[in-house]
């Protein structure tokens, strides 16, 4: 059983927003032309049904990661995937191997990012073997070279990859903005904790529909 389905997620975004707002750094604004979007690992692995690794919260994100994309393309801003992939002999694997045993192993159908969010042939697509879109990629030379000041994350799952590439953002003192809900994992309690985190220290949290509206605004 899923924690939110596509009928409770405005309500229940409602909800994350209040428990965190307190917190959150709510006075930010996406500076829209110094702005990208970053699409974390919305994986055939984690959101097709009976994949190894399926979550039934990440394919209820799927339309709302696609509402963000279409904003972003209409505004013309960059829009950059990671895929999370390993060597099939495990070269790359190391502790992720041994903590999660079951890898996605480059070159699978389970591999490669869902059909209903694919990029676009000209879109900027990292590959990953940590859970940080930062660690040991050529993300941070792109969003410099491209003048990025604020990065919006979207994606699976919240409290590993996309948390952790929330945290190496705000310490190379990127604008972190966070989608409540953009962004999936296994359980209300873990979602929620990394959005609680995130607020406190790192991020704004968000929600898609405010990007919409900035994709409309900045066509």
């Amino acid at each position: 059983m899923t924690y939110v389905t596509k009928k409770s997620l405005p309500a229940k975004t409602r909800e994350w927003l209040g428990l965190v707002a307190r917190y959150n750094r709510g006075h930010l604004h996406l500076e829209s032309d110094h702005a990208a979007l970053l699409v974390v690992d919305m994986q055939n692995y984690f959101l097709a049904e009976g994949a190894p690794a399926f979550l039934p919260a990440g394919a209820t994100i799927i339309p709302n990661v696609f509402k963000a994309i279409l904003a972003f393309r209409h505004a013309k801003r960059p829009v950059i995937f990671t895929r999370h992939v390993h060597h099939p002999d495990g070269l790359d694997a190391g502790i992720m191997g041994w903590w999660w045993k079951d890898l996605i192993i480059d070159g699978t159908p389970d591999s490669e990012i869902h059909p209903d969010v694919a990029p676009l042939p000209n879109e900027k697509v990292v590959l990953k073997h940590r859970y940080s879109a930062f660690y040991h990629t050529d993300l941070e030379t792109v969003l410099r070279v491209q003048k990025i000041r604020d990065v919006v994350i979207c994606g699976v799952m919240t409290n590993l990859c996309c948390e952790s590439t929330a945290r190496d953002a705000y310490y190379r003192d990127y604008r972190v903005f966070f989608p409540a809900d953009g962004t999936a994992t296994v359980s209300e309690e873990m979602h929620l904790a990394s959005l609680t985190n995130l607020a406190y220290g790192f991020a704004v949290i968000t929600e898609v529909n405010s990007l919409v509206d900035f994709g409309c605004r900045n066509a």
